[in-house]
């Protein structure tokens, strides 16, 4: 059984480490845990896992977050992966820090890389991990917030909420959405 795995975020090392790249660092704590590496490859830097008899398909995109749904679609093609196996991890302002919220479909909320995926898959339709990053942050600030690094104090419970990430997607692959929704969204 064959999974894809699309983190999202933006290239470059002016976004490391930031909040609206925390799909990026999902995506490298999972393919860490499960002795992959990445290579560079089309629209995308891709990993391949195994775990437990499944192949994982990991993918960081190169299209920058507002053009995520271009790699998804190209890799969910090519690797011949049916939506239901496709696994989307995303950062959500509307959830309190370090909080996972996994869900079998639902709409773009206002995020720009969702909405470049449902735009291209013509359906809202997929499973989606949303990665809680907070709203501390004042009026108008939301893009500075958005694309700024974890603070000292987040650190820590951004290093614990990822591994938790990783557990949610082995739950997702193995147990299915239905169980890991009743074990993981509290």
């Amino acid at each position: 059984m064959k999974f894809l795995i699309v983190g999202l975020g933006n290239i470059g090392p002016e976004y490391d480490a930031t909040r609206h790249n925390i799909g990026f660092e999902v995506a490298d704590t999972f393919v860490i845990k499960h002795g992959g590496s990445y290579r560079l490859d089309r629209h995308a830097h891709v990993a391949e896992c195994k775990w437990k008899g499944k192949n994982f398909i990991v993918i960081k995109p190169t299209t920058y977050m507002n053009l995520s749904g271009k790699a998804l679609k190209y890799w969910m093609d090519k690797e011949k992966i049916p939506l239901e196996n496709v696994l989307v991890i995303v950062d959500e302002i509307a959830l309190p820090l370090g909080t996972l919220r996994l869900r079998g479909s639902g709409s773009a909320g206002g995020h720009n890389g969702l909405k470049n995926i449902e735009l291209l898959l013509q359906t809202g339709q997929y499973p989606r991990l949303r990665f809680g990053i907070g709203s501390n942050f004042a009026k108008g600030q939301q893009v500075n917030y958005v694309l700024g690094r974890w603070n000292k104090e987040e650190i820590e419970i951004i290093k614990n909420t990822l591994l938790k990430a990783v557990e949610v997607i082995e739950s997702w692959a193995v147990q299915g959405i239905g169980k890991t929704m009743t074990l993981y969204n509290k």
